[in-house]
């Protein structure tokens, strides 16, 4: 069995990754496109289950059109 790589910062992160995605009038499908990733790979960001690097934080917010500080408590 996988452990989670949650913390409590970190479930903060994902889920305002999730709401700067759904200010911007975003699906996971879009985002996943303009990353040239599959959904999948936003889903299991958004879930928690796949960590999410710096240069992958740039593009997010770029998209989302916020500071990265938006993300972090």
């Amino acid at each position: 069995m996988t452990r989670s790589i949650r913390t409590r910062e970190y479930a903060y992160f994902v889920e305002r990754l999730r709401k700067a995605r759904e200010e911007a009038g975003l699906t996971q499908v879009e985002v996943a496109r303009k990353l040239k990733r599959p959904q999948s790979h936003i889903s299991n960001v958004e879930s928690g289950q796949q960590r999410v690097d710096v240069v992958e934080l740039q593009n997010f917010a770029k998209i989302y059109n916020k500071e990265i500080g938006y993300f972090i408590k």
